[in-house]
C-alpha cells in the first residue's frame, strides 16, 4: 500500500516530466527525413501460376472513399482524441496508468491510432523493449511529417480485420461492397473487430461482434457522431456476412494465407518494417486447383458432420513445395490452423517409419512375428498389454507385409522391442520429425504427439526414394521495386537406401490388396474400389485421431480428422476421413499417368503366400509378388524371430 501512495503521489510529476521530453523528441523527429509510407502496403500474395489470390492488385484506398460511418466508428472507439493530440495521448496513458496502479492489474490500455498503425508497419508483433522503443520512435516520426488524415488513411488502409488486412479488402470480404458504401451498422461491426480479430469476427462469433457493435454505437453517440435514433436503426439491422473475396476464393484459402505469413516471419532475410520495402510481393507454391479439389471432397465428405475437424496437406513430395492445405472446416468459423499449430496422436501411421528400420536391420517383406493377444513384460515387473483393432489376432505368424497391411499392433510392439526403442527415435530424427518422441514400447504405435507438416516431410522421404526435403510454401519474396530479398533454394539430402525405399513403398500398397482378406481385412479395403492408381498408404487411429497418408511419385496428401474437444472418434469418422482423402487425390490426379517407381536393379520379385510369407506353390491361393533386396529372397518359409526375441528377453 505504501509503494502505491508513492506512486500516485510521483505521478503527476512523471507525466509533466515525460510531455516536456516528448515534444523535445518530437522537434528532433520533424529534421529527420520523411517516412516513406504511402506504398508500405502490407504484402501482395501469388499462387503458383503467378495470380494474385489475397486480393485485388489496387487495394489501398483514400479516405473521401470511406465510409464516414466507418471512420466516425474507429474514431469513436480506438482514439477519441487523434485529432487533438501529437501521437500521444498522455490524458488517456494517465489515465489508465492510474487505474491500473490503483487495481493491480493491467486492464486498461491507451494506444492511439498513431502508434496502432506504427505497429502495423511491422511484420511481426514482437513485444520486446527494443520493439516498443522503435515502434514509439516511429509514432513520433509519423506525427512529426504527415497530417492526422493521412495517418488515419494509412491505418484504415492496414489494420487487421480478421484476416483481412485493410478496410477495402474486409469491405468486399464481409458485406461484398465498397468501403465507401459501408451503412452505419456495416461499418459499427468492422470497426470492432481490429481489438481482436479472431474474438470479434462477425462470422466467427457473431454474439460477440454484436456486443462489440453496441460499445461502439454507444461511443458514437457520446461523442455526437450519431442520433439515438440512428443507433437503434443500427443495432436492429439484420446484416448479412459473404465470407469470402472472389470467386476464386475458398472459405479454407485464409488458412493457407496464414501459413505463408508464419513462414514469412522465419526468413531472416525480409526486413522487419514495410517501411524497408514499401511492402511484399510474395510468391507461393499453391495450386489453386489443388485447394479447391481438397475443399470440395471436404465438403462432399464431411457434410453429415458438422462438428468434426479436418487437417489436411498436399504436397509435391520431389521438392516439399505445398500445394495446397485445409487447416479446418471453415476459417470464418474457426481461424485455428491446425496444420501449422496443432498436434495429434499419430497411431498407426508411425509404423511405416518402424518397418523401414526393419528392413535396414535385416528383415524381409516374409519376416514373421505370431500375432496374438499378448503381455510385454519388463524389468520391475512392468507391463504393456497392446490390442489389435476389434482383437482380432491371427494366432500364426504372419509376414511383414500382411502385418503392415492389417496394422497388426502386435507385430510392430514385438518389431520395436527387438530392434530396441531408440531405433525409431533416432530414424524419426534422422528424417526430420522434430517432435520429441519417448523410447517406449507403445512408441511404435504413435502415443506421441506429432503435428501433420512433420509427418509430410518424413512421407515425403519415401514418396521421393529417400531423399530429405524441407516442406515449404514460399518461392520467392520481393519488395515493391521488384528486388528480390529471398528466394528458395533446394537443399536435398539423400538419407535413405532407395531399395528399401522401394521395398517399403510396395509393402505400403498392401492396405487395399484383396489377395490379404483372410481373418480380418487391409485397412483401405472400404475405398479399393475407389482406386485407380497406385498408391503407398497408410492409416493410423487412436481413440481421439484419425490419420491417413498416401502417395506416389508425384504428390503426397496427409489428412488427419478429428475433435478438437478431444472427443472419441467413431468407425463412421474413420470411412469419411478415407472417402476424402481417395477423392481428393484421385481428382487431382485425374487425367493425369500413373507414376510410380522403377524398380531397383538389385530387387527381385517372389510370389508368395500374402499372409504367411512362404513361397507360393501351384495350390497357393491368392499368391502376390513380395520384393526383396537380391540374396534375401526366401527359398522356402522365413524364419520366424520369435526365438530372437525370446533369446534377447532372457539375457
Amino acid at each position: 500500500m505504501k509503494k502505491k501512495r508513492l506512486l500516485l503521489y510521483f505521478f503527476p510529476v512523471l507525466c509533466i516530466l515525460g510531455v516536456g521530453f516528448y515534444y523535445g523528441i518530437y522537434f528532433y523527429a520533424k529534421m529527420q527525413p520523411k517516412l516513406a509510407i504511402d506504398s508500405a502496403n502490407g504484402f501482395y500474395l501469388y499462387d503458383n501460376k503467378g495470380e494474385i489470390f489475397n486480393g485485388k492488385d489496387e487495394e489501398w484506398v483514400s479516405l473521401e472513399n470511406i465510409s464516414p460511418y466507418l471512420i466516425q466508428a474507429t474514431i469513436a472507439v480506438e482514439d477519441k482524441n487523434f485529432y487533438e493530440h501529437k501521437g500521444f495521448d498522455f490524458l488517456r496513458i494517465a489515465k489508465a496508468m492510474f487505474n491500473n496502479i490503483k487495481s493491480g492489474k493491467r486492464k486498461e490500455g491507451a494506444s492511439t491510432i498513431t502508434q496502432q498503425y506504427a505497429k502495423n508497419l511491422f511484420l511481426d508483433f514482437d513485444k520486446t523493449w527494443k520493439r516498443k522503443i522503435t515502434e514509439a520512435w516511429l509514432t513520433i516520426r509519423l506525427e512529426s511529417h504527415y497530417s492526422k488524415d493521412e495517418i488515419l488513411e494509412g491505418y484504415l488502409n492496414t489494420i487487421n480485420y480478421g484476416g483481412m488486412y485493410g478496410i477495402s479488402k474486409a469491405s468486399e470480404y464481409y458485406f461484398g461492397k465498397k468501403a465507401s458504401d459501408l451503412t452505419l451498422a456495416e461499418a459499427s461491426i468492422l470497426a470492432g473487430i481490429p481489438k481482436s480479430p479472431s474474438n470479434y469476427s462477425p462470422i466467427q462469433n457473431g454474439e460477440a461482434a454484436k456486443n462489440r457493435q453496441q460499445i461502439i454505437l454507444n461511443a458514437m453517440l457520446k461523442n455526437k457522431y450519431i442520433s439515438e435514433e440512428e443507433l437503434q436503426e443500427a443495432k436492429e439491422t439484420e446484416l448479412t456476412y459473404v465470407g469470402s473475396l472472389n470467386e476464386k476464393n475458398t472459405k479454407s484459402l485464409m488458412y493457407y494465407q496464414d501459413a505463408v505469413l508464419k513462414e514469412l516471419e522465419t526468413l531472416s532475410s525480409i526486413p522487419s518494417s514495410f517501411l524497408k520495402t514499401g511492402g511484399l510481393k510474395i510468391y507461393t507454391t499453391l495450386d489453386r486447383n489443388a485447394q479447391t479439389i481438397l475443399e470440395e471432397s471436404m465438403e462432399k465428405n464431411l457434410q453429415k458432420n458438422e462438428e468434426i475437424q479436418i487437417a489436411s496437406v498436399m504436397m509435391n513430395p520431389n521438392d516439399g513445395s505445398v500445394l495446397a492445405i485445409l487447416g479446418g472446416r471453415d476459417y470464418n468459423k474457426s481461424q485455428f490452423n491446425r496444420v501449422t499449430s496443432s498436434k495429434r496422436q499419430v497411431g498407426s501411421t508411425m509404423k511405416p517409419f518402424l518397418y523401414y528400420t526393419a528392413l535396414e536391420s535385416g528383415f524381409t517383406s516374409s519376416t514373421t512375428f505370431t500375432s496374438e493377444k499378448t503381455v510385454f513384460t519388463f524389468s520391475g515387473d512392468k507391463t504393456y498389454a497392446p490390442e489389435n483393432y476389434a482383437n482380432l489376432y491371427a494366432n500364426k505368424n504372419i509376414s511383414l507385409a500382411a502385418a503392415i497391411a492389417y496394422s497388426d499392433n502386435i507385430y510392430a510392439v514385438k518389431t520395436h522391442l527387438f530392434l530396441g526403442e531408440e531405433n525409431l527415435v533416432e530414424f524419426a530424427q534422422r528424417l526430420g520429425i522434430g517432435s520429441d518422441l519417448d523410447s517406449i514400447p507403445s512408441l511404435a504405435l504413435g502415443t506421441n504427439e506429432i503435428n501433420i507438416m512433420n509427418m509430410m516431410q518424413g512421407y515425403a522421404t519415401f514418396a521421393n526414394e529417400g531423399n530429405k526435403i524441407k516442406p515449404h510454401y514460399i518461392t520467392k519474396v520481393e519488395d515493391m521495386h521488384g528486388n528480390t530479398l529471398y528466394e528458395f533454394k533446394e537443399d536435398i539430402d539423400n538419407i535413405l537406401n532407395k531399395s528399401n525405399v522401394y521395398i517399403l513403398n510396395e509393402l505400403l500398397t498392401n492396405c487395399y490388396n484383396k489377395n490379404f482378406i483372410d481373418y480380418t481385412y487391409p485397412t483401405c479395403t472400404s475405398i479399393a474400389p475407389k482406386i485407380t492408381k497406385k498408391y503407398a498408404i497408410k492409416t493410423g487411429t487412436t481413440e481421439t485421431d484419425n490419420w491417413i497418408f498416401g502417395y506416389n511419385k508425384d504428390v503426397l496428401l496427409g489428412t488427419w480428422v478429428g475433435y478438437d474437444s478431444n472427443k472419441e472418434t467413431n468407425n463412421d469418422d474413420s470411412l469419411m476421413m478415407k472417402s476424402f482423402w481417395v477423392e481428393a487425390i484421385e481428382n487431382y490426379l485425374k487425367d493425369k499417368e500413373d507414376h510410380w517407381y522403377e524398380t531397383p536393379s538389385n530387387v527381385v520379385g517372389v510370389f508368395v503366400n500374402p499372409i504367411n510369407g512362404d513361397v507360393a506353390q501351384e495350390d497357393t491361393p491368392n499368391k502376390t509378388l513380395f520384393y526383396y533386396i537380391k540374396g534375401t529372397q526366401p527359398n522356402a518359409a522365413d524364419d520366424t524371430l520369435e526365438e530372437a526375441i525370446s533369446a534377447m528377453k532372457q539375457q
